[in-house]
């Protein structure tokens, strides 16, 4: 039936909107308006639940101020025409509201249903009715933890109106899930439906992975390539109206003016920039990556920005973010600056307050002239303070003063729970390489500087570190390890080199692999009986965390230090059990000893979490290049200018961590832990997660269509399609499918959905129920 605007059209999942009109059609969309309602959906073309609304001979319907009553109907270019008692009515002239029941269709010929079939329409309604009501709701199935300053942060931003916040935790704290989970609770309750997540190019695939896996999101990657291919479809559409969730890369669009502007006037609910520290701004300039997100944050109503901590940005860098969140409230640099000054002792009263310290006479007089206009807690001020009064007062100070408002921002000392890092570096004796050897490892140092590391030869056979590796193996006896190399090929190299001297089993995780193979290896190797040692690429291993274990072999070492800690964080989590034991070798007068010595003796990146890594790099990267190549070619150990270097960014080290600890914001990490009431997600999550009740009803569910399952494990199924009654249902397109209503299950399995009443599968396969006659 072809599709033609002014058609009209019922809700099969939505009867209670009326009668609607079929107003666009775009692409593989259409747009359908139940005007009665107010509500205007929007549908994939080819399964929108929707049925024709088709009137009988024999039933009455009105409309431009008649009625008749229909006595045939004739079809005028896919409209259909009633004809009645002299008069005619157009489908598109109908009346919204008509009486469009067809149980009497159903009564005369016999098609009842069973009173079971009745009853479980009627539960699934009460139970998606309940669910919706939960604050959980979006993120019931998501793949997370249930860590507090994660939780109280997805709460308060989520329920702000508008949502505009700069999201600032210290690396490690899981900025991309807080933003993740803000983005899902906002979806799911129906706020935002477009959205534009804005990042580095390096970061592309890493959120695509974290917002597929642990949220059941599907964004769309969009590059030029895929424009191209949109616009030679459908020349003269906007390729960014194709999908209402998509990634892209900020150089891809600051570099093209075309699809900038298109991004532009597509029109979004929601704006994510990741990385935002780099957008360069100045008073007299600002870069083209800040014009573009400016430009898109001023026409978008809501605004989630991702940062490092502020205080590496400097107070003008910092600046240039809140200006984009709230450029009304932070229009002049110099006047944030001195508000600033005086936030700094602000800060100092309010940890006071928080202490329970005692406070001067100038302290309370600065809070009075601060607070003093509200009668209460001038009254709270001029006496003595207990415990309640000093939390009143405190909750007023963040409330009304500072940045709490629009930033979040946790650090690692407050949150705690963190492991240990105990470096384990072998320095191997470099006079024992051939030239071959030396000639191969500074080939391959200077590959693993590349953005795309080239081609080159991989003679693992003979490298000397395979020994170490296999060493290390056979000490740890049955403990599972992570290595991690800069590289596919590297991978893929080692894979087969273990293969025929080791018997220890081996998986790979590369970006050459499908989501699926790499879920599966990733499953073998958090099998108890599964793989001892799993072989990750960088890029392959991002999103990934493997808190399973707590072994990672550093088969080579980034330039870059935030690599070096994404390669560590994927260990190094919030609920890691152990510490976690950082293996790397290097031999004596090489580049890669160079290296590690800078990052051991100048960051102490092996056994802290360095937040000025990156401003380190920016000062001393290309001198360490210079000198780490230096020292391979003329073998020397100890090396006197390498040295100094390591000492100079040592004496920077630590300079820039006393900076950024003198610069915190007292006032503002108090105001992203004090919200107690945030407490109500963590408990409506748990009450999820315990509801076995859901769990039944859920198999039953899926029984209704044919699904059958078979137990695993606790909480465990196996759900097997075979005789799957409709070709609609969500999922199992690849056969039978291992599930698990376990969270902790579901952590350490990434291959098994987690499955609640908001996870697509189950909501999916609610909707064909509800959508279909069956029970009603």
């Amino acid at each position: 039936m072809a599709l033609v605007p002014g058609q009209r059209y019922i809700s099969n999942a939505e009867p209670e909107l009326g009668l609607g009109t079929l107003i666009r059609i775009e692409g593989r969309s259409v747009q359908v308006l139940f005007a009665t309602a107010g509500v205007l959906r929007q549908y994939a073309a080819h399964s929108a639940p929707i049925a024709r609304a088709e009137f009988r001979v024999g039933q009455k319907v009105m409309g431009k101020g008649i009625s008749l009553v229909i006595e045939r109907i004739t079809d005028a270019d896919g409209l259909l025409e009633y004809h009645g008692g002299g008069k005619k009515l157009n489908e598109a002239e109908l009346d919204d509201t008509q009486a469009i029941s067809r149980a009497d269709e159903r009564l005369v010929s016999g098609r009842v249903d069973r009173a079971d079939r009745f009853d479980f329409r009627q539960e699934a309604l009460l139970r998606r009715a309940d669910a919706l009501r939960s604050p959980a709701w979006g993120l019931e199935s998501a793949r997370i933890d249930l860590i507090p300053h994660q939780l109280r942060v997805a709460e308060i931003a989520s329920s702000r109106q508008p949502l505009r916040i700069l999201l600032a935790d210290e690396v490690g704290l899981g900025k991309t899930i807080e933003a993740g989970m803000i983005l899902a609770r906002l979806l799911a309750g129906g706020r935002v439906g477009r959205v534009l997540v804005l990042l580095p190019e390096s970061l592309v695939y890493q959120w695509f992975v974290e917002l597929l896996r642990r949220f059941n999101l599907q964004f769309s990657l969009f590059d030029e390539e895929r424009c191209e291919s949109i616009e030679t479809s459908d020349p003269g559409r906007n390729p960014f109206q194709d999908e209402q969730l998509v990634i892209a890369s900020i150089g891809f669009l600051s570099g093209s003016e075309k699809r900038a502007t298109q991004a532009i006037e597509a029109g979004w609910d929601l704006l994510i920039v990741d990385e935002a520290h780099h957008l360069a701004w100045s008073p007299e300039a600002a870069s083209t990556e800040y014009a573009l997100v400016e430009t898109l944050a001023a026409r978008t109503a809501g605004l989630i920005l991702l940062t490092a901590t502020p205080e590496q940005l400097g107070r003008s860098g910092h600046f240039a973010r809140l200006r984009l969140l709230d450029p009304a409230r932070y229009h002049d640099l110099s006047r944030y600056i001195a508000e600033s000054d005086g936030y700094a002792a602000l800060s100092e009263i309010a940890g006071k307050l928080h202490d329970g310290e005692a406070l001067s006479d100038d302290e309370r007089g600065e809070l009075v002239a601060r607070l003093g206009e509200d009668p209460e807690l001038g009254e709270l001020l001029a006496g003595e303070m207990d415990a309640a009064a000093r939390n009143r007062v405190l909750d007023a100070l963040i409330d009304r003063h500072g940045t709490g408002r629009v930033m979040f921002r946790n650090r690692r000392a407050q949150v705690g729970g963190f492991p240990r890092r105990v470096a384990q570096l072998a320095v191997l004796d470099g006079s024992e390489l051939d030239d071959a050897q030396r000639q191969h490892l500074l080939a391959e140092f200077h590959a693993d500087l590349q953005a795309s590391p080239p081609e080159i030869e991989l003679p693992y056979a003979s490298d000397p570190r395979l020994d170490w590796l296999l060493g290390l193996i056979e000490r740890l006896g049955s403990d599972k390890l992570l290595l991690i190399c800069r590289s596919q090929a590297k991978v893929l190299a080692l894979e087969e080199i273990l293969r025929t001297r080791s018997g220890v089993k081996v998986a790979r995780f590369h970006e050459g692999m499908s989501l699926l193979q790499r879920d599966r290896n990733a499953a073998y190797f958090a099998d108890k009986e599964g793989a001892r040692l799993l072989l990750c690429s960088e890029i392959g291993s991002e999103g990934r965390n493997f808190q399973f274990a707590h072994h990672l072999v550093l088969w080579d070492l980034p330039l870059d230090p935030d690599l070096l800690e994404q390669r560590i964080g994927r260990l190094d989590r919030i609920g890691q059990k152990h510490d976690i034991m950082i293996h790397a070798c290097a031999f004596t007068g090489t580049a890669q000893h160079a290296l590690m010595r800078w990052y051991d003796l100048g960051l102490a990146a092996f056994r802290s979490s360095p937040s000025d890594g990156r401003e380190l790099l920016k000062r001393y990267g290309e001198r360490l290049v210079e000198l780490a190549e230096q020292h391979a070619h003329g073998g020397e150990d100890p090396d006197a200018e390498l040295d100094a270097l390591i000492g100079e960014s040592r004496a920077t080290h630590e300079e820039l961590s006393a900076l950024v600890n003198a610069g915190r914001d007292r006032l503002l990490e108090l105001a992203s832990v004090r919200q107690t009431h945030a407490d109500r997600l963590r408990r409506a999550l748990a009450d999820a997660d315990a509801n076995l009740a859901n769990d039944d009803f859920i198999l039953r569910l899926f029984e209704q269509f044919g699904v059958e399952n078979e137990e695993h494990g606790p909480r465990t199924v196996v759900l097997d399609p075979e005789y799957l009654s409709t070709d609609g249902f969500p999922g199992l397109k690849d056969g039978p499918q291992m599930v698990t209503f376990d969270r902790p299950t579901a952590l350490t399995r990434e291959d098994l959905p987690l499955l609640r009443l908001d996870h697509p599968m189950v909501s999916g396969a609610i909707d064909l129920l509800l959508e279909g006659e069956h029970g009603n």
